[in-house]
Parts: structure tokens; C-alpha cells; sequence
């Protein structure tokens, strides 16, 4: 990692944590999502910078070393979409190419329709774009994940009870199965995982060391406000349609698959009346954390759609 640099640039008074490599007019810009951090983009930064293309993944507001927002609790998604406007105009950016997961397809998706004067195509990886977020938590039981950490006060109990490395490598271990994460009545969403259980095989010790220092200086104040308590907080759009090419990765075996009617969005051609430039790839053995899995398949898929594209 030696080779990333790291730097802060001001958006609208708060400083945004942003790791860059490469050099040269072709930019693409890393949206991570949660419990992700800019490292999360590590194997793909290093991959397109080697390829000739200059490779940049901010850390959102509240997340890493970012600064957070004055009012947390009041923290949204629209307020990432003025920080990312607010970057690319700090470093003389007019265009770039967007790669995102989780929930930074959704501020991904506002700035492409939006602002597509300054997106060339995307690449989203775990969520397929739609034209409003999804309230999956209406379709699902009380112990729902997102049920849970939507709740003021639930996620920070539990998290509280254990130290910050062990919540990120929970929430990890969690993710990376193909089950939604469902607790029982009696049950937290932290006590799905046990002590004993392993790590996944591609997520080492030193990376959660990475991320557990991260969390703790950011905290998870503003990252359960973003995305699980704003979810219903975006701009009117007149024109929801993506104009842009867009690849969408998906796992095989990424949990999100079991939401309700998502499988059947992807496949069925729904997908394809907002986005009409579109390519979609399975990674059957494919995770939740399917970028740095298997980070070979994904740096070549991505690399394959910037040269079409680019």
C-alpha cells in the first residue's frame, strides 16, 4: 500500500479523507460502501493505476479519516453527493469514471443523473441501480439487519458491548455469507456471530487491524445515520434513466440476492428500462465483499469495460 498517497481536501468546511494513485487525464472515482473505507478499493486502485489510469477513493464524511458532519443524526445522502461535486471541483476534475458498492452506488447513481455532465459510465458492484431506494426492511422480519440498525439507539447498544475491531470483523464475517443477517427476538444482530468464528479466507488479520483503527477514530454514529437511517432521503428526479454505460458485478452467493423481487429485477429486463447501456456479470462464488474476494476477476472485468468505454 506504500504506493497510494493520501491527502485531505475541503468540502464546504470539512476535510475528506481521499487515497490516490496513478497519474494522467483518465480518472476513476471509488465510492466504497459499508463497513468499507477507502481500503476497501485497495486491489482495484493498484490495478487501474498499473493499467495508465489515475485511481481516487475518498473515505465518505464520518467514515475513516474523514472529518464528520457537525450534525451527524442529520447526516444524508445528498450531503455525499455535495461532497463528491465538491471534490472533483477541488482537484480540477471535469469527468470521471465511477466504481461503487453497497450504498455508494446510490450517491454514484444521483451524480449520474444529476450531474452527467461530469460522469462517463460506472461500474457497480453488490447493489443494482434503482431509481429509489429500496425499503427492504417492509418485506422482512423484525430481526432484519437493516430493521435493526434503523432503529435510534439498537445498533449503538450493540455494538457498545464489544470493541470496534470485533464489530467490523462481525459485520464482515456476517456480510460475506449468503444468508441475510437475521437476528431472533431474544437475539442481537452482534450475537450472530460467534468468537470462534473464522475470518473469511481472503480478509486477513491485518486487514481488519486496518479497519478497526479506522472505525476507531470515525466511530459509527455517522455510518449508521448513512446509509440505514437517511434511506428515504434523496432529490426529486425528473429523469431517472442512466445515460451512461454502466457493468454491474454481483456475487453469486452475495446475500442480496435474497431481498425481495432483486434477483428477478436484474434478470428479467427491468433493469435494463433504467439503464438501456447495460452489462451485468455473476461471480458465482462471489460475496457481498466480492472486490476484494476475488479481486483478479473483478480488476479484469473492470479493466475490460474501461477500455470499451473509456
Amino acid at each position: 500500500m506504500d504506493q497510494v498517497q493520501h491527502k485531505f481536501v475541503d468540502v464546504g468546511g470539512l476535510k475528506l479523507h481521499v487515497a490516490e494513485i496513478g497519474t494522467g487525464p483518465n480518472v476513476v472515482l471509488f465510492l466504497h460502501g459499508f463497513p468499507e473505507i477507502w481500503y476497501s478499493w485497495r486491489h482495484q486502485m493498484i490495478a487501474l493505476a498499473n493499467a495508465g489510469f489515475r485511481a481516487i477513493a475518498p473515505d465518505h464524511r464520518g467514515y475513516g479519516l474523514s472529518d464528520p458532519p457537525t450534525q451527524p443524526d442529520k447526516a444524508s445522502f445528498a450531503d455525499i453527493l455535495t461532497d463528491l461535486l465538491s471534490l472533483l471541483d477541488a482537484l480540477q476534475i471535469a469527468k470521471v469514471f465511477l466504481v461503487a458498492k453497497d450504498f455508494g452506488v446510490w450517491p454514484a447513481y444521483l451524480l449520474a443523473v444529476l450531474h452527467p455532465e461530469r460522469v462517463l459510465g460506472m461500474v457497480t458492484i453488490g447493489v443494482p441501480l434503482k431509481p429509489k431506494r429500496s425499503a427492504f426492511h417492509q418485506y422482512l422480519p423484525e430481526g432484519f439487519y437493516i430493521s435493526r440498525w434503523r432503529e435510534p439507539g439498537r445498533a449503538e447498544a450493540d455494538f457498545g458491548r464489544l470493541d470496534v475491531k470485533t464489530v467490523v470483523r462481525n459485520i464482515y464475517i456476517l456480510f460475506s455469507r449468503s444468508e441475510i443477517p437475521m437476528a431472533a427476538e431474544n437475539q442481537e444482530i452482534m450475537d450472530l456471530v460467534g468468537l470462534s468464528t473464522p475470518l473469511p479466507p481472503w480478509f486477513t488479520e491485518e486487514d481488519l487491524a486496518t479497519y478497526g483503527a479506522l472505525y476507531e477514530k470515525s466511530g459509527f454514529q455517522t455510518t449508521l445515520q448513512v446509509p440505514y437511517r437517511s434511506s428515504g432521503d434523496y432529490p426529486n428526479i425528473t429523469d431517472p434513466k442512466v445515460k451512461v454505460p454502466v457493468l454491474l458485478i454481483m456475487g453469486g452467493k452475495d446475500y442480496i440476492l435474497k431481498f425481495q423481487g432483486i434477483e428477478d429485477y436484474i434478470n428479467n429486463g427491468e433493469m435494463k428500462e433504467l439503464v438501456p447501456n447495460l452489462e451485468i456479470k455473476f461471480l458465482p462464488e462471489g460475496t457481498h465483499f466480492v472486490q476484494e474476494q476475488s479481486p483478479d476477476e473483478v480488476n479484469q472485468l473492470i479493466l475490460t469495460f474501461l477500455a470499451k468505454n473509456f
